[in-house]
This record gives structure tokens, sequence and C-alpha cells, in this order.
């Protein structure tokens, strides 16, 4: 059981902030952390623990700040993205990456045991103690919440001029009220850009479109959360948002 004492639980996987409560929101952050434990070595230079590779810059920033309103509460992923990648199915290679963005993570070839070893350490109680909070308070909509890099190293060419992406896969509900809402706003809105929510959708496939549950994917551009300015704009404009689909979708 996941227990939330004083708005507030953490394990080596995830941590949750503020307090989960039926027909809220949830925001479910995957890759929130830059964290490595000290008893993991990457093998990489540690620069890049702060570049999109290792975590979603911004997001947790955005959580923390939406937590503070009692109807919303975070699940966020407790290692970087590097260490165990929590929107991967588990049988995938890229679960556990050796490499991302044109980067080699050489601490991350692994024999069979240290995979399965890492996977029971992160990746399965992530996913348990998901399932075992969305069961016991089921939220209005879920906010699936990520950030995206203005520029990949490894396709410098492509652009990317979106403030913000919908990402989905069979479920397009809370997306399609979403996106007229923030283009309403004068935002440049991506639809299943910077890319598909049918290829990248692991933890909303399993968790929501599974299940039935109503979500939002949203990745918003990493220049426009990249400080506690930026942050505080897009959690009062995430809340709004959020408000008016969960309203909508009730309708």
């Amino acid at each position: 059981m996941v227990a939330v004492a004083d708005g507030a639980a953490m394990s080596e996987a995830f941590k949750i902030v503020g307090t989960p409560k039926k027909g809220g929101v949830l925001i479910v952050g995957d890759h929130a952390s830059n964290r490595v434990p000290a008893d993991i070595n990457l093998d990489i230079d540690p620069v890049l623990l702060e570049q999109h590779i290792a975590i979603d810059i911004g997001v947790s920033g955005v959580a923390h700040f939406m937590a503070e309103d009692e109807v919303y509460a975070a699940f966020l992923g407790n290692v970087s993205r590097l260490v165990c990648d929590f929107n991967r199915e588990e049988h995938q290679p890229a679960a556990i990456p050796i490499a991302s963005d044109g980067h080699a993570i050489p601490g991350n070839a692994l024999d069979h045991e240290g995979h399965a070893e890492r996977l029971n350490r992160f990746f399965r109680p992530y996913h348990y103690a998901l399932t075992e909070l969305l069961e016991q308070n089921p939220p209005a909509l879920i906010l699936s919440l990520h950030s995206f890099t203005p520029q990949l190293e490894s396709h410098p060419e492509q652009e990317r001029p979106w403030q913000v992406g919908l990402l989905y896969n069979e479920d397009d509900r809370a997306a399609r009220l979403a996106i007229p809402l923030l283009q309403a706003q004068g935002l440049c809105v991506g639809d299943q850009q910077p890319y598909s929510g049918k290829l990248l959708n692991a933890t909303m496939n399993r968790h929501a479109e599974a299940h039935g549950r109503p979500y939002l994917g949203v990745e918003i551009r990493q220049d426009q959360i990249g400080d506690e300015a930026g942050q505080t704009v897009w959690a009062e404009r995430l809340i709004q948002l959020c408000n008016e689909v969960a309203l909508k979708l009730r309708a």
C-alpha cells in the first residue's frame, strides 16, 4: 500500500507531493528527477545529468507549484531516466538506456542479472505504487507531465517551435478539449508533437488508457519552464486548463 503521511511519501523509485484525492487531479512526472543513487555509476560526464537526456527540466518545479492547490497532487519519478526510464515498456532496452541523444551510457551495459536487479529496484516499484495510488484515489484527470528540449544534439536540423505539445494514443478525449484552450492563449501548440503518443506513451497506456481513465499528456518546451518564473506561469496555466478539461469531461 502507498502510504501518504503529511502530504508526502518517498521511496527510491518515486515521491508523492501533496495529498492525492478521489476526484482530484494527479500529476505524473516519469522523468522529474536527475538523481543517481550513490551505488550506481553511469560512467558519464556529470554535466549530462543537467541536460534533457537525464531529466525533464522544469517538470518537478511545475508539479510542486501545482500541488500547492489542494485539488492537485503529484507522483514523480525519483531517479534519473538514465538510471531507469519509467515511460517505457519493461521489456524494452530503453527502460535502462545504453545511449541517449548520441551519448553512450557505459554504466548501463549490464548483464542479465544486473538488468533484472535494476528493474526490480526501480521500475516495478514505481509502477506498482502508481497502480495502487490510482486505485485508492481515482482522479478525475491524470496529467502526464513532461518537457522537451528545443534542439536535439543528434538532429540539430530539426525545428521544434512548439511551446507545448499534447500527446495521446487511442484516447484523445482530454487532448481534443485542451488543444483549442491552449491555442486560445496565443500559444504554439503541437498536436502529437514533438513526437507521437502512439509511440511514446507507455505509462499512460498502462495506467490510463488500459483502464479508461482520462488523461492529458503534456510536453512543455524546456526553455518555457527553465526557471521559477516560467514554472509558476505554467503551473497556473495548467491548473486552469485541467480544471476546464475535467469539468468538460464530466458534462
